[in-house]
């Protein structure tokens, strides 16, 4: 493990029940491994169904793991209890996918910034003041507190999220599927506020997104996940440029591109090389 690793997962796999039972489990993710280093962005990527947001929720505590760890600064907290989950969210957060179903409509932007310090104790000045501060750092208004979610769009609402997520001052941010529900336009303007914070504050992200191309737009290193199983990873250049499965370039094909003419030449290359589906990977079947 690098000296700077701040989350290591090792073997990691993941079950549901089957649907029906509860007695019969379906695996998920099976024997994954990937470390997220300090200040970095780690992408995962895969199609619906490939285990990214479910590894995410392993880390989080959300999902219980049947095999392998999950190392945090050095800590196990493959099964921290829930005590220590609590604890751990002043370095542990997430910035879930819906930027409508995440906020609470009854309460305002101020009240749902500050409700983690709130409920860590913090005093209600303290708590306002660095609100106000991260209003400014997310590029909104600071009268934005006092108003509730419905008068947002759907990128100023993720900025809100990002906000609460950042207020206690996180180590890292798991970022599941965040630009999936926004315009192209605005996807660009999150992206480049996420790195920005980044180069401020040193924060790590582990980024989930089924689109390879804006994977590849924030990250330092990617992990490719098909069907449970890690199937690439590394540096974001090679895995993006120079994939070394079908399955990853199966998926930088299918990334939009902004200009027409490559859109089609994307679509051409695609048809051309992957006549068929993708079925099985060569460290699938190895």
């Amino acid at each position: 493990m690098a000296e700077n690793t701040l989350l290591d997962v090792k073997g990691l796999a993941v079950e549901y029940p089957k649907r029906g039972t509860w007695r019969q489990k379906i695996r998920v993710l099976d024997d994954v491994s990937i470390d997220v280093r300090s200040g970095e962005t780690v992408g995962l990527v895969g199609e619906s169904g490939s285990g990214k947001t479910t590894l995410g929720r392993a880390v989080l505590g959300l999902s219980s793991v049947a095999e392998g760890t999950v190392h945090f600064d050095g800590e196990d907290i493959t099964h921290a209890s829930s005590a220590r989950r609590r604890e751990l969210a002043a370095d542990l957060q997430v910035i879930f996918q819906d930027p409508y179903g995440s906020l609470n409509p009854a309460m305002t932007i101020g009240d749902t910034v500050t409700e983690p310090l709130r409920a860590a104790g913090v005093p209600k000045q303290e708590c306002r003041t660095r609100a106000e501060a991260l209003m400014d750092q997310v590029q909104l208004p600071a009268n934005s507190l006092t108003r509730y979610p419905h008068e947002f769009s759907g990128g100023q609402r993720q900025r809100v999220a990002i906000a609460r997520a950042l207020i206690r001052e996180p180590r890292l941010i798991v970022c599941d599927e965040i630009v999936s529900a926004l315009d192209l336009s605005t996807q660009a303007r999150i992206l480049d506020l996420l790195m920005e914070i980044q180069r401020k504050t040193d924060v790590a992200l582990l980024f989930t997104s089924h689109d390879l191309g804006v994977i590849r737009a924030i990250s330092h290193r990617v992990a490719v996940l098909y069907r449970g199983d890690l199937v690439e990873f590394g540096d974001v250049n090679s895995v993006t440029e120079n994939p070394a499965e079908p399955y990853t370039r199966r998926l930088l094909m299918a990334s939009p591109a902004a200009n027409p003419a490559r859109q089609r030449e994307r679509r051409r290359a695609y048809r051309e090389e992957f006549p068929h589906p993708v079925t099985a990977v060569s460290s699938a079947t190895d």
